[in-house]
């Protein structure tokens, strides 16, 4: 275990790290607390009865020279890194396949307490059969999912100058988005030539609130993660670290949508001028590997009082084009506006029928406007939390006469 190479990176994931310590244990002692330590991290991930599939994922999301190259579609690899790659891999499974007996067998120590023990059972399918044919599979996976974090993970924060994974991203998806069919189809066109390596832009969905700006591209993930899109969400006051954030992604070979949600400058805001650099003109340009997804409900994104306009700027018109250059930089915009009644109805006869509510829709269309009333307004937010009450009450035998 300690002569791995290309896949040394899985001594620093927790369970191999906790078995590394069990098997170099130098004393009694140190043995029985390397084990409580060992079978303790197998519980707390749950795989104390499926110890080998847990063992031999770490290869799969190991980030390493191969899993690199595999990734950013190589088909030649050199002949050593490949030996090792085999020489590694079965040191894996060999370790996999290491049951509690074998080890007290071999451990040397007399009268030990009773033990608990965990199962084995079967390693990764991944990691079926001879190298000559898990080898290839691997090649391929890795070209698919890509490696590291990045193969495990879908979506990303930046934080404290790193990207930290999100574990439980919001599971929303295209089909659960009613009306705008035209915004999301050119969101769609522009990631979908991204991820084919053609020409894309950086987009700015613009509009009301509750429109499902921020959705769609929560849900442009949801559809497209299994191609290579994975979004990192970067905070709007962190921008300034940009240049941090495109140097950790520029080798890795996925495709990055930077998502900035809510976006909106005061006059005196500093990350503002720092936003206009990274679309266009900066030294620290994004990488051919990433776009910049923004949402805001504003279409200038500067906000603008009628004094700010009326003020003492000697050049005015220099004012007022400055307040407009920043969402110019973005080459796609696209415009969300709360939909009419007519639109607003369909939206809930789609969410009715998706729900399999349909024989409810007269009086949830009666009871669709008064509901938008109280609750801010006619919008597909406000859509979902109307038929989610809705549901709620038939399913539970109440009259919908009352919403």
């Amino acid at each position: 275990m300690a002569s791995l190479s290309i896949y040394k990176g899985i001594l620093q994931r927790t369970v191999p790290k906790a078995m590394y310590r069990l098997l170099w244990a130098h004393d009694r002692e140190t043995f029985l607390r390397a084990w409580g330590d060992f079978f303790a991290v197998l519980c707390e991930r749950n795989s104390s009865e499926t110890f080998a599939e847990h063992l031999t994922s770490t290869a799969l999301y190991d980030e390493n020279g191969f899993s690199l190259a595999a990734a950013a579609g190589n088909d030649i690899f050199a002949p050593a890194m490949m030996d090792a790659v085999q020489r590694d891999l079965q040191i894996i499974l060999c370790l996999a396949a290491m049951t509690p007996d074998d080890l007290l067998d071999s451990c040397g120590y007399e009268d030990l307490p009773p033990l608990p023990r965990w199962k084995c059972g079967k390693p990764v399918k991944m990691l079926d059969g001879t190298p000559n044919e898990y080898i290839p599979r691997m090649t391929e996976y890795y070209r698919k999912n890509g490696c590291g974090m990045y193969a495990r993970y879908r979506a990303f924060i930046w934080r404290d100058k790193k990207i930290l994974p999100v574990a439980h991203p919001d599971p929303q998806h295209m089909e659960d988005l009613k009306g705008y069919e035209v915004q999301r189809g050119m969101a769609v066109d522009n990631t979908v030539a991204f991820l084919r390596n053609l020409p894309a832009n950086n987009c700015l969905l613009y509009g009301d609130r509750g429109t499902g700006k921020s959705s769609t591209v929560k849900a442009l993930l949801n559809e497209y993660y299994t191609e290579g899109l994975r979004v990192i969400e970067m905070p709007k006051e962190y921008l300034m670290d940009f240049p941090y954030l495109v140097d950790q992604i520029a080798a890795i070979p996925m495709h990055f949508i930077i998502f900035i949600d809510d976006l909106s400058f005061s006059q005196q805001d500093g990350t503002y001028a720092a936003l206009k650099s990274v679309l266009q003109g900066g030294l620290a340009a994004k990488p051919a590997n990433s776009l910049i997804y923004a949402t805001s409900n504003r279409r200038h994104l500067l906000r603008e009082s009628f004094s700010d306009r009326e003020g003492d700027d000697v050049h005015r018109n220099d004012t007022v084009q400055e307040s407009l250059s920043l969402s110019d930089r973005f080459g796609l915009s696209i415009n969300f506006i709360n939909p009419d009644k007519a639109h607003f109805l369909d939206i809930i006869a789609q969410l009715a029928h998706q729900r399999k509510m349909d024989e409810y829709l007269p009086q949830l269309e009666a009871g669709a406007e008064r509901w938008a009333t109280v609750h801010g307004g006619r919008s597909p937010r406000v859509a979902q939390q109307y038929i989610c009450d809705a549901e709620a009450k038939v399913r539970l035998g109440q009259s919908l006469d009352d919403m």
